[in-house]
């Protein structure tokens, strides 16, 4: 019997394959039983105090939605009219097709929701911020139906939204999310897909991909799954609200039956922050001119921030970025508002669908910019803006600022007052200013330095829209 001679990378190769294989038929399947068990296990333990059940299309496998969603009736129409139109075979196109649900559909586990993400998002909140609650129409909130689809609809400020909005209802219910492509890197998008997050491409004109992400939206609506609804699409960048995307609203409600037995319901929520951690990089991409930072710079800007602040704290020299407020609205029923308006989103063509969606969606948007919360930050800075190359005295500064109040509260705005005390809240607004040098002291006086406007100008811009005009 001969003798056969292996190079040695290629023994090192066979070897790593067949622990491979013996991992994937022992070890794997192990790890999904515990993962599985446990998710379980929570799932018990968190259905008796939330508001919102964890619905069944949410535990369902990923695999089974990903079926459910490729052989929907509406998805096959899309795929054959696709097919015809491109002159592509039917079993091309399916292949598209499923690499777009695979892309879309989560795999929420409830483990990782309530146990890893919400510390994570607890402890990240509380880290960088005083995390308020302030405003919240609680009667509102008590008479929504615990069977119907409930939507949050906010502003976009931060990527922080993400955590924040899921740590602070999570005693409510487990929230689903649109995340946009930055988050598809490993091991990211795994443990945002596990928190029930989709991924979706902003701005696709893609017309089957539209169609495949139309009916994820519908089919988790229909099921009740309770939402994050993001209307402006991307981030502020100069601090004001934007006007509202309306691809996602249209998905959710054009097959929304009023006599059903599910109700649909929206919430409006504001946001606000003393500070953003994206600020200057929102700032950055209003200016057509300036160089935009490729990832490797971005990765480096990020870590080169995050060293600056823990050398910061190892000094005893670091604080929180200042407040973080979240306002709760009076919830919109759409059963009542069809009923009302007197008509059914079923039954209009595409541009009479289009013109009452719009109308929809700059309602709620109104709303949710009534309920974005006035900071000690924002409320200084719009002082700030409006006496632009103006030295105050601090009498001055508290008086106009005052003055400011008064009339914000007449509006109607929520203004949230740190420990009930004005005259604190004016103080610690000033000082987060100072130690990030948008407003500069000289003497006892305090003026805008006029490099920084820009910044200055997006704080002041998220409640300038409080304003009477």
């Amino acid at each position: 019997m001969g003798t056969v001679t292996l190079p040695l990378w290629l023994v090192i190769l066979a070897g790593v394959l067949a622990l491979i294989g013996l991992l994937d038929r022992l070890l794997v399947p192990s790890v999904r039983w515990f993962i599985r068990s446990r998710a379980s296990r929570v799932l018990d333990e968190v259905a008796s105090h939330l508001k919102i059940e964890i619905r069944p299309f949410q535990q369902t496998r990923r695999q089974v939605l990903i079926d459910r969603l490729l052989y929907d009736d509406k998805v096959q129409q899309a795929a054959a009219a696709y097919a015809r139109e491109q002159n592509m075979p039917r079993e091309v196109v399916m292949a598209q097709i499923s690499g777009y649900a695979r892309e879309i559909v989560p795999a929420f586990n409830a483990y990782f929701y309530f146990r890893v993400g919400y510390w994570l998002g607890r402890k990240i909140a509380q880290s960088l911020y005083r995390v308020r609650v302030g405003y919240t129409d609680s009667a509102g909130l008590a008479r929504i139906s615990p069977d119907a689809t409930v939507v949050f609809v906010m502003n976009h400020r931060s990527n922080m939204d993400y955590i924040l909005a899921a740590y602070l209802v999570a005693d409510q219910a487990a929230l689903s999310y649109a995340v946009g492509e930055w988050a598809r890197i490993w091991p990211l998008q795994q443990l945002i897909r596990s928190m029930g997050a989709y991924f979706v491409r902003r701005n696709s004109r893609d017309e089957l991909y539209r169609r495949v992400l139309e009916r994820y939206i519908g089919m988790a609506t229909e099921a009740g799954v309770t939402q994050a609804l993001y209307p402006e699409g991307s981030l502020s960048r100069d601090g004001s609200l934007r006007a509202p995307k309306l691809g996602a609203l249209d998905y959710m409600i054009r097959g929304f039956n009023p006599e059903g037995e599910r109700d649909l319901v929206f919430i409006p929520l504001g946001i606000n922050y003393d500070r953003t951690l994206e600020d200057r990089t929102l700032l950055l991409g209003l200016d057509q001119k300036a160089k935009r930072p490729g990832r490797f710079k971005a990765a480096w800007n990020t870590l080169a921030f995050a060293a600056h602040q823990g050398s910061l704290a190892a000094r005893s020299e670091w604080h929180r970025f200042g407040y973080a407020c979240v306002n709760f609205g009076t919830p919109l029923s759409m059963r009542e508002y069809l009923q009302s308006q007197n008509f059914d989103f079923r039954k209009l063509d595409k541009d009479q669908r289009q013109a009452r969606v719009a109308e929809l969606g700059a309602q709620l948007m109104q709303r949710v910019g009534k309920l974005i919360p006035v900071l000690p930050v924002p409320l200084v800075a719009l002082v700030f803006a409006g006496n632009p190359g103006k030295a105050l005295s601090e009498l001055e500064l508290k008086s106009e600022v005052e003055a400011l109040i008064e009339r914000l509260e007449a509006a109607g705005a929520h203004i949230y007052i740190p420990r009930r005390d004005r005259d604190y809240a004016i103080t610690a607004g000033l000082r987060m200013m100072l130690l990030r040098h948008l407003v500069v002291e000289r003497d006892g006086l305090y003026a805008a330095d006029p490099a920084q406007a820009a910044l200055l100008g997006y704080y002041a811009n998220s409640i300038a829209h409080l304003l009477p005009v």
